[in-house]
């Protein structure tokens, strides 16, 4: 299955190791992320967690608060202190995440060397070579949770979900070129995958 093979393109990442000095949750439609984020913090993995995002162009259709009002509220009501976390709530896409945040923590005097990043499954290898573009003074790894695309998708993904797929698949190669992020290699295969599902309808997202 061409979408199953891209989420598991998108997923792959190097595992974390050790500690960071923060834990960054990029806002999202997907509430779980916030979750994630919260039982990292909780687990002593970061002293730090920020939320960044305001609305996107996914969730300002459907939500009508900012992205790190939301996932902030939950990572409270799992037990996230209020003193250990910080809301962005302006960035609208993926690099403002990062340059956003970097300039609130600034404001802040806080001066992190190493990050981890928490985000949707199918965004981790865009936001790593994001986070590694835009805020480079930063050692980023992911740490979002290992999750296959039948435990992500119960059933089966929605036209939308793999239409954002098929738009962070092309929006690697897109947004290297114009300097947004470093450069990610995508293998034939993957590139065939994505031009078939273009093909059958899901390119909505595509840049």
């Amino acid at each position: 299955m061409d979408a199953k093979m891209i989420y598991d393109f998108l997923r792959e990442v190097p595992a974390p190791a050790g500690k960071a000095d923060m834990i960054l949750a990029l806002g999202s439609h997907d509430r779980r992320v916030p979750g994630y984020a919260a039982d990292l913090y909780l687990s002593g993995r970061a002293p730090l967690l920020v939320c960044t995002g305001g609305l996107g162009r996914i969730t300002r259709n459907i939500w009508a608060e900012p992205e790190a009002e939301i996932f902030g509220r939950i990572c409270r009501e799992k037990g996230v202190p209020a003193e250990h976390l910080l809301l962005e709530y302006h960035a609208s896409n993926t690099g403002e995440n990062f340059t956003f945040t970097r300039s609130l923590l600034k404001e802040q005097g806080i001066k992190p060397r190493s990050g981890l990043i928490v985000c949707k499954p199918y965004m981790n290898k865009r936001a790593l070579a994001t986070g590694q573009k835009q805020w480079p003074e930063v050692s980023w790894s992911v740490g979002t949770p290992e999750i296959t695309f039948e435990e992500y998708f119960p059933g089966d993904p929605s036209e939308q979900e793999i239409a954002i797929m098929v738009g962070d698949l092309f929006r690697l190669q897109t947004y290297a070129e114009k300097g947004f992020q470093v450069p990610v290699e995508i293998s034939e295969e993957i590139r065939r995958a994505g031009e078939r599902l273009v093909q059958a309808g899901y390119g909505q997202q595509v840049v």
